[in-house]
C-alpha cells in the first residue's frame, strides 16, 4: 500500500492551497450607503487577505515536513496533499491528473488487489472509522520496499473535528531507518541470548545489590548441580563453599564500589549432594544504561577434574617427601626410639601431616603404648593416650584393628566413618581423615605407625601404597636395629617366611647328604619356582606378593611332615624342599605328582580373593645326580629351568641337562663372527595411533640372519650379548643404522617418523655412552629428532641418580626417552616425576591381564592416569586383539604396538608397506 499523490497541475502554487477556504464573493448589504458599502468592500478585502496569508503560511509549514499528508473529506476525497506526498508520488511514477486533489482516497484503499491487499483495506476500513467518528485516530505501520532498498512507513489518521461533516487528515512517515535499527537490535538480542543458552561455559547475569542469579544459562545449572528454574530464584551466596565466601565478597564489594572492573577467583561451590565442583570464576561489571539495578556478569568453567588431578600430584609429592626423609633417617638412626620420633617429625613436616604418632606393644600383651608423636595439638594426643589406655574403648580403636589384622586401615572422613572412635574430637582438632599402617618385623605386628591429614579424602590408592611402603621401611629399620639375636637369626633365616635362607639350607642339604651316605639310601632335593609370581606381585602389589610368599612356606611345611627344617627360601619365588630319606623301592615320582596336584588345588586368599597357583619342579637325587651340596644343588637348577622352558610340570635332572655349556661357547664365538660379518639386521614394528589407526612412530628390532640356520629368535641370542659384553657393540651398531635408515628414507622424500632404539643395561651403565650417542646423531642435524631411545624400567631403577643424570644429558641432545616394559620395576613410582622422559610403554603381560581381570584393567587405567598427569605419552605393548585395542581406547592411551597392527619386518619391507604407502606429509 503506497500513498496517494496530489496533482502537480493544481491551478494553485501551493499544493495545500486551499486548507482554509476564503469566501470571495463581493456581496454587498442592499440598501447601504456608499459610503458605508466601500467600507465594508475594503474590511472583506483585508479579512480574505489575512485568510490568504494564515493559508499560506499553513500550507508552507506542512510542506515542509518530511511525512507525506493528505487532507481527506467526510467521503474520504483528497482535497490537498503536501509537497512530500507530491514528490514521492512523483518518484514512484504515480503522478496524474485522476490522483490529485478529488481522487476518492477511501474508495482506493478498499478497492486494491495484489500482495498488499489486505494492509490497503486494513487502512480503508481505519480512515472509514475516524471519518464515521467511531475512533479519533487510527494508525497502521507497513511495508513498502523499493527494488534497491527496505521500507517501512508509519501512516496515521487523525479527525479534523473544528469542520462539519468530519474530514480526515492522513499522514505517512517513512520509518525505515527506526525499523531496521530495532529489526538489528532485535537480532542482536537473539544471537546473545542463542550464545547466552548454548555457551559451554556456566554465565549468570548477578544482581549487584542482592547477590540474586537473576538469569543463568543451563551449563550454569548444570555446573551447579541444580535445576535451572531452581537458581534463578538463589543468590550465589547459598551456593558458595563457605570457605571461599570472605574472599568473594570482598572481591564483590571492591567491585561494587568501583576499585575493580572486575575479578577473577578459583573457588567452590556446593551441590544439593553435598558434594564440591570447583570452578575458574570471571566477574566483571555490566553498564546499566537505564540507571536501574546494577548488574554483574559472572562466567564459570568447571576445574573439578584439573583441581583433582593437581591435588593427586600434591600428595603424592608430600608423601615423596617423606618417604625420602624417612629412608634418609634409617641409614643414620642407631635406636628405636630416634628412628620413631625423626619419622614422626618427618611425617609433620615434609608431608604436611596434621599429627604424626608411633604406638608399640607392649611386651607381653596387645596393648598399644604411643612412644614418639609430632603436631601443634597436644590436647589431642593426650585424648589418644587415654582411649588406647582405657580397656573399653582401646580394642575399638583404629590402632587395635590395624594391629590385629595386619593390614592398613583409612577413614577418609573422620567426622562420619562409623570405625572411628572419637570422631567428634578428631573434628574439632582438625583432623578429617586418618590412615593407621601396622608395623611389622618378620610377619609380626610389633606397633602402629598413625598418621592425620586435615583435608578429607587424603588417602587414596597411590598415597597408601607408599606409605604402606614407608610402614614397611620402618619395620626393616626396627627389625634392623633389634638385638643381636635378631640379627643372627636373620643371617640364616628368611624374615618373610621364617624358612631358612640358602646359607643355613646348605649346610643342613650337606648333614641329610652324609647322613643318607651312612643309611645307604638315596636322599631327594626338589626346586619349586612359582609360575607367574611376577606378575601377581606387579598386579596386586608387593604387599600381596608377599602375603602369597607366607602361605606357600605354610603349606610347604605342613606338607613336608611339618618339618620347617627342611625347607629353604632360596630365592624370590624359589623354594627348596629335601626328601632326607628315598628307599629303593620308593614311588619318588608318584609322590612328587600327588604332591604337585595337591598344591595345584590349594585355594590362597590374597586380598579379599581366591588364587590357585601352578608350579614348576627341578629334581635331583643323591648320589645318582652329586654327592656334594653344591653339585646336587647346581643339578637341580638345571632341571627346573629345563622343566621351565619345556612346559613341563618337572623333570629329574639328566647329564644332557650340563651339556649346554660347550654349546654356549660355540654361540659365543658365532655371534663374534656375525658382527665381523654383518649378519645382524634391523627389523622394525610399527607403532600405531589408537585414534585415527595410523602409524606414528616405529621400534627398531635387533634379529640375527644366521646364514647356516635363517633367521635366530632374539630370546637365543640377547641374552649371550649381554652376558659376553657384545651387546656394546652390536647395541652401538643397531643405533648408527636405524638412524642411517632414517636418514636415507627422509632424503628419498618419504613421510618418516621417530624411531625407537632399545638400550642394554650394559650400554647405559657404561661411561661412555653419552659420548657415544652424540657421536651417533653428529652426522646430520636431523637425526636426534627421528631418534627415541627405549630403557627398561627395572633398568633406570639399579641406579636412580645415575640415569636421571644420563637421561638429561640425552635430553639435552634432542633425542626423545621412553620408560619401556613400565609396571615390571620396583618402586620406580616414587622417582617417575624426576625421569626427564617423554613417553611410557604399559608392558605385554599387562595388556594380556587387562583383558583377563579387573584388576588388571585396573592397573591400566591407573598407569595411563598417572602418565597422564605427569604429561606422558602412552604406548601399549603386544597388542594382538581386537578386544585389547578396545580397552586401551577407551582408556585414552595413545598409542599401541602389536601383532593386531604387525609383526616386526625388515627395513625394506617396512618402507614400502608403511612409508612409501603412506602420502608424504
Amino acid at each position: 500500500m503506497k500513498p496517494v499523490p496530489a496533482d502537480p497541475a493544481s491551478p494553485s502554487s501551493h499544493a495545500f492551497s486551499g486548507v482554509a477556504g476564503v469566501d470571495a464573493r463581493a456581496s454587498g448589504v442592499g440598501g447601504e450607503m456608499p459610503g458605508r458599502r466601500a467600507r465594508s468592500t475594503r474590511l472583506r478585502r483585508d479579512q480574505d487577505q489575512l485568510l490568504h496569508q494564515e493559508a499560506d503560511q499553513q500550507a508552507s509549514i506542512l510542506n515542509a515536513l518530511p511525512a507525506h499528508i493528505a487532507l481527506l473529506d467526510a467521503q474520504g476525497f483528497i482535497v490537498s496533499v503536501n509537497e512530500a506526498w507530491r514528490q514521492f508520488a512523483g518518484a514512484n511514477l504515480l503522478q496524474g491528473p485522476s490522483l490529485g486533489p478529488g481522487l476518492n482516497y477511501l474508495a482506493v484503499c478498499e478497492r486494491a488487489q495484489g500482495d498488499d491487499a489486505a494492509l490497503a483495506h486494513q487502512a480503508g476500513a481505519g480512515i472509514r472509522s475516524v471519518l464515521a467518528g467511531a475512533v479519533s485516530r487510527f494508525s497502521l505501520e507497513y511495508p513498502c520496499h523499493s527494488p534497491t532498498q527496505q521500507r517501512w512507513f508509519l501512516m496515521t489518521v487523525n479527525a479534523l473535528t473544528d469542520q462539519s461533516p468530519h474530514g480526515a487528515v492522513v499522514m505517512h512517515l517513512n520509518i525505515s531507518e527506526s525499523k531496521q535499527a530495532k529489526q538489528a537490535l532485535q537480532a542482536s538480542e537473539e544471537r546473545f541470548k542463542t550464545m547466552f543458552v548454548q555457551a559451554p561455559l556456566g554465565i549468570a547475569l548477578i544482581d549487584s545489590l542482592t547477590g540474586c542469579l537473576c538469569e543463568v544459562n543451563t551449563r550454569f545449572a548444570w555446573i551447579v548441580g541444580r535445576p535451572l528454574e531452581e537458581v534463578a530464584t538463589m543468590d550465589w551466596l547459598s551456593i558458595t563453599h563457605p570457605g571461599d565466601l570472605a574472599t568473594d565478597l570482598d572481591n564483590m564489594a571492591r567491585l561494587n564500589a568501583g576499585h575493580i572492573d572486575g575479578f577473577q577467583m578459583e573457588k567452590r561451590y556446593i551441590r544439593p549432594d553435598a558434594s564440591v565442583v570447583w570452578v575458574d570464576m570471571t566477574v566483571s561489571k555490566l553498564k546499566d544504561d537505564n540507571q536501574s539495578r546494577a548488574r554483574h556478569l559472572c562466567m564459570i568453567q568447571d576445574i573439578t577434574e584439573r583441581k583433582a588431578a593437581q591435588r593427586t600430584i600434591t600428595h603424592l609429592n608430600r608423601v615423596y617427601a617423606v618417604l625420602s626423609g624417612i629412608n634418609t633417617l634409617i641409614v643414620r638412626v642407631h635406636d628405636c626410639d630416634e628412628l620413631f620420633q625423626q619419622a614422626c617429625r618427618v611425617a609433620v613436616e615434609a608431608g604436611g601431616f596434621r599429627m604424626a604418632m608411633i604406638a608399640v606393644v607392649a611386651p607381653g600383651t596387645m596393648k598399644l603404648d604411643p612412644v614418639a608423636s609430632a603436631g601443634k595439638d597436644e590436647a589431642l594426643l593426650r585424648a589418644i593416650k587415654v582411649i588406647l589406655a582405657a580397656p573399653e574403648t582401646a580394642p575399638k580403636t583404629m590402632s587395635a584393628r590395624a594391629l590385629r589384622e595386619k593390614k592398613v586401615l583409612v577413614a577418609n572422613d573422620s567426622q562420619h566413618d562409623p570405625q572411628v572412635v572419637f570422631g567428634p574430637n578428631y573434628v574439632a582438632a582438625g583432623v578429617r581423615a586418618i590412615a593407621v599402617l601396622p608395623l611389622l618385623v618378620a610377619d609380626e605386628a610389633v606397633g602402629v605407625l598413625a598418621l592425620y591429614a586435615s583435608e578429607r579424602g587424603f588417602f587414596q590408592e597411590e598415597e597408601l601404597k607408599l606409605l604402606t611402603e614407608l610402614a614397611s621401611d620402618i619395620g626393616f629399620a626396627m627389625d634392623h636395629l633389634d638385638k643381636q639375636e635378631r640379627l643372627n637369626y636373620l643371617a640364616y633365616y628368611d624374615a618373610l617366611t621364617g624358612l631358612a635362607n640358602r646359607t643355613l639350607f646348605f649346610e643342613r642339604l650337606a648333614q641329610y647328604m652324609r647322613s643318607a651316605a651312612r643309611g645307604g639310601h638315596k636322599l631327594g632335593l626338589f626346586l619349586v619356582d612359582l609360575e607367574r609370581f611376577k606378575n601377581l606381585n606387579d598386579s596386586l602389589g608387593r604387599q600381596v606378593g608377599d602375603e602369597l610368599l607366607r602361605q606357600v612356606a605354610q603349606w610347604l611345611t605342613r606338607n613336608t611332615a611339618g618339618d620347617a627344617n627342611l625347607l629353604a627360601r632360596v630365592g624370590a619365588d624359589h623354594f627348596a624342599v629335601v626328601m632326607p630319606v628315598i628307599h629303593a623301592d620308593g614311588n619318588v615320582v608318584g609322590l612328587l605328582e600327588k604332591w604337585i596336584e595337591a598344591f595345584l588345588k590349594q585355594p590362597f586368599r590374597l586380598n579379599e580373593g581366591v588364587f590357585r597357583i601352578s608350579l614348576k619342579v627341578g629334581a635331583a637325587l643323591f648320589p645318582d645326580d652329586g654327592t656334594e651340596a653344591d653339585t646336587l644343588f647346581k643339578h637341580a637348577e638345571a632341571a627346573l629351568k629345563r622343566a621351565k622352558a619345556s612346559g613341563e610340570r618337572y623333570l629329574f635332572y639328566t647329564q644332557a641337562m650340563t651339556e649346554a655349556g660347550p654349546a654356549k661357547l660355540t654361540l659365543e664365538n658365532q655371534l663374534r663372527q656375525a658382527l665381523d660379518n654383518e649378519e645382524f639386521v634391523l627389523y622394525y614394528q610399527p607403532k600405531v595411533n589408537l585414534v585415527s589407526g595410523k602409524m606414528s612412530s616405529a621400534e627398531a628390532l635387533i634379529r640375527w640372519n644366521d646364514p647356516r640356520t635363517g633367521l635366530v629368535p632374539p630370546a637365543r641370542f640377547i641374552p649371550i650379548l649381554e652376558e659376553t659384553g657384545l651387546i656394546h657393540e652390536v647395541g652401538r651398531w643397531a643405533l648408527r643404522q636405524a638412524i642411517k635408515d632414517y636418514l636415507r628414507w627422509r632424503a628419498a622424500g618419504l613421510p618418516v617418523v621417530r624411531i625407537a632404539v632399545n638400550v642394554s643395561a650394559l650400554q647405559l651403565r657404561d661411561r661412555g655412552f653419552i659420548a657415544e650417542v652424540r657421536q651417533a646423531i653428529a652426522i646430520d642435524e636431523q637425526a636426534a629428532a627421528g631418534l627415541e631411545l627405549e630403557i627398561t624400567e627395572s633398568l633406570i631403577m639399579e641406579n636412580v641418580q645415575h640415569s636421571i643424570a644420563s637421561l638429561h644429558a640425552i635430553r639435552d641432545m634432542g633425542l626423545s626417552i621412553a620408560i619401556d616394559d613400565f609396571g615390571t620395576g620396583f618402586s620406580s613410582l616414587s622417582y617417575l616425576s624426576k625421569f626427564p622422559v617423554n613417553t611410557l610403554k604399559i608392558d605385554r603381560s599387562f595388556v594380556i591381564e587387562m583383558t583377563q581381570s579387573p584388576q588388571g584393567l585396573a592397573l591400566v587405567s591407573t598407569i595411563i592416569s598417572l602418565a597422564h598427569a605427569l604429561q606422558l605419552k602412552v604406548v601399549a605393548e603386544g597388542v594382538e586383539t581386537e578386544e585389547q585395542a578396545r580397552l586401551l581406547r577407551l582408556l585414552n592411551c595413545e598409542e599401541m604396538q602389536g601383532y593386531l597392527y604387525s609383526k616386526p619386518v625388515p627395513g625394506d619391507a617396512f618402507e614400502a608397506q608403511f612409508l612409501r604407502a603412506t602420502p608424504a606429509r
